[in-house]
């Protein structure tokens, strides 16, 4: 069955096909740069319910979205996550989705691994910003290097494509992205470098942190010859080859070149509120529509609403006047 026509185009001309919705505002691990120690999670009837993800997710599907990701905080720490899983499956299995995907910190992949193949995913995120236990320890708080490279070896066993995301973090990891890509490609897997971004109060300063990723890109090619290759994953990532290695490394750069203008996402959090942009504050209550009634007419009226607003782009920076977020609400609210 032939997939229908984009219907959701906003303002600019884009078309909006790659959905990321977080399913939990949950974590196992409390990542420096993320969340506080002493966070405090949502209410359980605030959160939408298993079958209320998947049938937000159906409405978006059948609107035109092609890849569906799903985030966190920890989507493997969800109750039943593998039966929504499972479930949003049989949209690729019709046709209509081309990818389910999810990005995930590896402490549950050892556990799960062998079903989201079973259930159709075939790439997946993994966050690792250091390969030093100790470190690994510092960054995440809570976190276990060793169950996290179970994870991801369970994963790789299972057929899973393998992207390790890492965090660049001036003074605690920046001396550890040659050997973390050195690693990555003599695996098999891809890298992305990722700029820190000024969401939601932490407990650091974010000024400190803050590593551009060109300065780190200009030391790389002193090293390494980098080709610019128009490889796509869907999200906001440029792609070189290291030819050295044969492997692939991406840069995710909020902060230095913003990658507004190609923008074909929105995201959902897990109580419902859809962000047409991760920087911007403005967004659309879902959940209210969804419960309202069994049908989903308010449910897409809503959502065409929203797109008719998505901005341009965001109005991310790092503030060291102030030291503020530019967004209040922490990573894990919105989904990674």
């Amino acid at each position: 069955m032939p997939a229908p026509a984009p219907q959701m185009i906003d303002p600019f001309g884009r078309a909006v096909s790659y959905l990321r919705v977080s399913v939990t505002d949950r974590c196992d691990f409390r990542c420096v740069y993320c969340m506080a120690e002493d966070m405090t999670f949502l209410p359980k009837r605030e959160v939408l319910s298993l079958e209320e993800l998947d049938r937000l997710c159906t409405a978006f599907i059948e609107k035109g979205v092609r890849k569906l990701r799903l985030t966190g905080g920890e989507p493997l720490v969800r109750k039943n996550i593998m039966s929504l899983i499972r479930s949003l499956g049989r949209h690729l299995e019709s046709g209509l989705l081309e990818e389910l995907t999810l990005t995930t910190n590896g402490s549950q992949l050892s556990k799960y691994a062998a079903e989201l193949y079973e259930y159709g995913v075939r790439r997946i995120n993994v966050s690792v910003d250091t390969l030093d236990a100790q470190k690994f320890k510092a960054i995440t708080r809570w976190g276990d290097l060793a169950k996290v490279m179970d994870g991801i070896e369970a994963a790789k066993d299972a057929g899973l494509q393998i992207k390790i995301n890492m965090v660049a973090l001036k003074g605690v990891n920046e001396h550890e992205i040659i050997p973390m890509m050195e690693w990555c490609h003599a695996n098999g897997h891809d890298l992305t470098l990722i700029e820190t971004m000024p969401l939601g109060e932490i407990d650091g300063d974010r000024t400190d942190q803050y590593l551009p990723l060109s300065l780190v890109r200009a030391t790389l090619a002193d090293k390494f010859t980098l080709e610019d290759i128009p490889y796509k994953t869907g999200g906001p990532a440029r792609y070189v080859e290291v030819k050295e290695t044969g492997g692939r490394m991406g840069f995710i750069t909020p902060m230095t070149h913003n990658f507004c203008e190609s923008c074909n996402r929105v995201r959902v959090t897990c109580t419902g509120q859809l962000y047409m942009c991760l920087g911007q504050d403005d967004m659309a209550d879902l959940r209210a529509p969804l419960r309202a009634s069994e049908a989903n007419e308010l449910l897409n009226d809503a959502i065409d609403e929203a797109i008719g607003r998505k901005p341009k782009g965001h109005d991310f920076v790092i503030d060291r006047r102030t030291k503020q977020p530019a967004v209040s609400r922490h990573m894990s609210v919105t989904g990674g």
